[in-house]
C-alpha cells in the first residue's frame, strides 16, 4: 500500500448560481472501512467549505471548486480543497484547506499529531516561517507572532508546508502564504512512527 493510491474526481454543477466544484474520492482500498472513512473525511471538509463560501445563499452569484493532490506515495495521501466564491462586491474570496490521511488506518492527521508531544513546534515552525518572512518580504496585516497549534498544512515534495489563509496574516492581493519546511531539518521534532517520519527522504 506504499504506491499510489486511486483517485477519482467527482463535480458538483449547477448553472443558476452557476457552480463548477470538483472534488477527489479515493477508491479501491484494500479496506472498504479505511476508504468509506477517508471519503467521509473529505466529504465533510468540503460541506464545512461549501456552507462557508455562500453555497446555500441567495446572494451567490459563482462559486468554483477544485483540488490538488500534494502526496500520495508511501502510504500518505495528503490534498487540498479550494473553493472560490462571489456574491457580489469588489471581489471574490478563495479558501483552502489541507486533509492528510495515513492510508492504512484511514487516519486523518492535524498537525500537533505530526509532533513528539514535547517538541514544542509552535515555537519551532514559527522561528522558521518568521526567517522567511522577513527574507522574502512578505508584506503583512499586522507583525506576525506565531502559528496556531493547529495551522493549515499539507505535505509534499519531502515537505511540510504550512499555509495561511488570505487576510490571515497578510493582504488579499498577496494570496495564500505558504512556507516549505524541509522534513529532515525538523527530524528531531516528528513523532516516531507518524507520517511525517514515513516522509523522511532515505
Amino acid at each position: 500500500m506504499d504506491l499510489p493510491i486511486r483517485i477519482e474526481t467527482k463535480y458538483i454543477k449547477k448553472s443558476s448560481p452557476k457552480i463548477n466544484v470538483y472534488y477527489p474520492i479515493v477508491t479501491n482500498l484494500p479496506n472498504p472501512a479505511v476508504e468509506k472513512k477517508i471519503n467521509a473525511d473529505i466529504i465533510h471538509e468540503l460541506n464545512k467549505l461549501l456552507i462557508e463560501q455562500g453555497f446555500y445563499s441567495e446572494h451567490l452569484v459563482e462559486m468554483v471548486g477544485t483540488y490538488e493532490i500534494k502526496t500520495n506515495e508511501r502510504g500518505v495521501l495528503s490534498l487540498s480543497l479550494t473553493v472560490y466564491s462571489f456574491t457580489g462586491g469588489a471581489h471574490g474570496l478563495t479558501i483552502t484547506k489541507s486533509l492528510t490521511f495515513d492510508v492504512k488506518t484511514g487516519k486523518q492527521y492535524g498537525l500537533s499529531e505530526l509532533f513528539k508531544p514535547d517538541s514544542n513546534y509552535v515555537k519551532v515552525l514559527s522561528d522558521m516561517i518568521e526567517k522567511k518572512i522577513v527574507e522574502w518580504d512578505v508584506p503583512l496585516l499586522e507583525d506576525f507572532t506565531q502559528i496556531r497549534s493547529d495551522q493549515d498544512f499539507y505535505i509534499a515534495d519531502h515537505s511540510l508546508v504550512i499555509y495561511f489563509q488570505v487576510y490571515e496574516w497578510t493582504p488579499y492581493v498577496y494570496g495564500f502564504p505558504y512556507f516549505p519546511i524541509t522534513i529532515k531539518d525538523i527530524e528531531n521534532l516528528i513523532r516516531e512512527g507518524g507520517i511525517l517520519e514515513k516522509m523522511i527522504p532515505f
